[in-house]
């Protein structure tokens, strides 16, 4: 099996970033992992029993795009997963995700999101409008897609907790914008997928686990970041969202 490059960011979350290195250590066995330490940390990363860890510590703090773009200049593999240091694995869920790269127009897969009760969180969603956005906020609706079964199928979008992307068209896309300080990264990049020719998929056969932070929620800077990204997000592509047909 191809060998994957595995970028995680920890912003003073060594507790749940060796909790997640135990998972892949113990999981997996071809994952290169590269660890951004966007801040000092507190403690100590256990990385000894990784085959292959590297870790990159920041002289300043950068964006959720700047840190992986640069974990993915590092990286030497066909497939670069991105993940969150609250993310879980509960067995190895990448030769599966793999399998579906098998489709040479796949340039992005992720598995089915779960919160430690076992219950889906929405992490395979439609495209941000203003209209479903207010059908959200007025609880009329939550654009989730509706996932039944456990086949690989096509999405708008995917939530960037976990995504593992096809090299190529991560690079062929020119990787995350920048721009996008914290939110929105990702639906960003999944549009700019689809228009660039290539597939995002969603797997849910294969699962991870997420404790959900919801900062945005519960912050008024995070607020603030949320807000500008969707107003960036909007002003790239609303109106221009390329038209995905919603079938496996």
């Amino acid at each position: 099996m191809n060998r994957v490059c595995l970028s995680v960011v920890s912003h003073r979350q060594s507790d749940l970033v060796n909790k997640l290195l135990h998972d892949i250590s113990r999981h997996t066995s071809n994952v290169d992992v590269y660890l951004t330490c966007n801040m000092p940390e507190q403690g100590l990363v256990q990385s000894e029993a990784l085959n292959s860890f590297h870790q990159i510590q920041n002289e300043t703090p950068q964006g959720f795009g700047a840190n992986h773009n640069a974990a993915f200049r590092q990286c030497e593999s066909t497939s670069f997963c991105v993940a969150n240091p609250d993310v879980r694995l509960l067995n190895d869920p990448f030769p599966e995700l793999l399998a579906c790269m098998n489709d040479p127009n796949v340039g992005l897969v992720a598995p089915r999101v779960i919160d430690p009760a076992g219950n889906a969180e929405d992490s395979a969603r439609y495209f941000p409008t203003p209209s479903n956005l207010a059908t959200k906020i007025l609880h009329l609706g939550e654009g989730r897609y509706p996932v039944a079964g456990e086949a690989p199928m096509a999405v708008e979008w995917v939530a960037g907790m976990f995504m593992l992307f096809r090299a190529e068209a991560f690079r062929d896309i020119g990787g995350f914008d920048e721009g996008f300080f914290l939110y929105y990264e990702d639906v960003d990049i999944c549009a700019r997928l689809w228009k660039a020719g290539w597939k995002v998929m969603l797997h849910p056969g294969v699962s991870v686990v997420h404790a959900a932070q919801r900062t945005s929620r519960k912050n008024l800077r995070y607020m603030a970041w949320h807000l500008s990204s969707m107003a960036r997000y909007f002003a790239k592509h609303l109106g221009r969202l390329p038209r995905i047909k919603h079938e496996s």
